[in-house]
């Protein structure tokens, strides 16, 4: 699944739903302190009642997904009429690898769960396998991830607070990296490698990267290939992607027109041409085009995701 659900920069208290929400309904959000490192990038609770039904882009992202839904499953598709079909996937466990195109999610009037981005270095770790053979797997999270995650789901659901969640799913995390041991350890290289892309925003070159590792360009991709299911060059240009994204929705919440030329030079394209490109790639839209089915969403805070792809 994309990671592009909504979500909010608040701390363990969830912000206070909108006066007049712009979809309808009442709206709730709540981030949890980061406690596990570089391992998860952002954990994020969200519960909304009465809210308009509508159709949703969960958007490619550095970052591997894991939902847990609370009220009821998950439905999405790869297309509009995929979602919307009985053949959609329906899961209340969402575990997601790296994608290259925007996933459709059917949301719902009631929703409630808490999402994870989570490092694809860090799969090992967590769900006990490389990211790179999450993208070969389509079916139920909780298949992938065992009885113990579906435990957990169902304790999630019998807690209320969302420190008390946010502890439980700490917990939960801890003890799998702690079972993993030394088997979660991946290539130093390749952690080096995401190192040196994070630092360069995803603009670095290719040439560069495998220079600094001291690796081919061959050898390079086929590592990240093995380990999280996306050549280097995948990943750099996710990550300018997800920045550049980023800038344009905080552009749109703060009521300004997002300057795309201005944008597309800070975050290492070409030109605004180029930005858009990827944007068609990524969201299947124009900016303009995804501003305008996307501006409702973001006002009721949603992409604020805002976090960076350390190592």
């Amino acid at each position: 699944m994309g990671s592009g659900r909504r979500s909010a920069t608040t701390a363990a208290a969830p912000t206070a739903p909108p006066a007049d929400p712009p979809l309808g309904g009442t709206y709730e959000f709540a981030r949890a302190p980061r406690t596990l490192g570089a391992m998860v990038a952002s954990t994020t609770g969200y519960r909304s009642r009465g809210a308009t039904p509508q159709l949703h882009r969960g958007l490619p992202s550095p970052h591997l997904t894991l939902i847990f839904s609370l009220d009821g499953p998950v439905v999405a598709g790869e297309s509009p009429e995929h979602a919307r079909s009985a053949d959609a996937y329906r899961t209340e466990i969402v575990l997601g690898g790296l994608h290259q195109r925007p996933a459709y999610v059917v949301q719902p009037s009631h929703e409630e769960g808490v999402q994870l981005a989570v490092h694809p270095l860090a799969a090992r770790a967590l769900f006990g396998m490389p990211a790179a053979e999450l993208t070969q797997l389509a079916g139920d999270g909780g298949d992938v991830l065992g009885v113990r995650a579906v435990e957990i789901r169902e304790q999630l659901g019998e807690q209320a607070g969302w420190a008390e969640r946010f502890a439980t799913l700490t917990a939960y995390l801890r003890r799998q990296a702690e079972d993993a041991g030394r088997r979660a350890e991946v290539r130093p290289e390749i952690a080096e490698a995401w190192r040196w892309m994070a630092w360069h925003g995803g603009a670095g070159s290719l040439d560069g990267m495998a220079r600094h590792v001291a690796l081919s360009r061959r050898q390079l991709t086929t590592l990240f290939q093995r380990e999280v299911g996306a050549g280097p060059k995948q990943v750099s240009r996710l990550m300018r992607f997800e920045r550049a994204q980023r800038a344009v929705t905080e552009a749109v919440t703060a009521g300004r027109a997002p300057d795309l030329s201005r944008i597309a030079a800070r975050c290492g394209y070409f030109d605004h041409s180029h930005l858009v490109r990827d944007f068609r790639q990524y969201t299947g839209l124009s900016p303009t085009g995804w501003i305008c089915e996307e501006h409702r969403n973001i006002q009721a805070g949603g992409h604020r995701n805002g976090e960076e792809w350390d190592a």
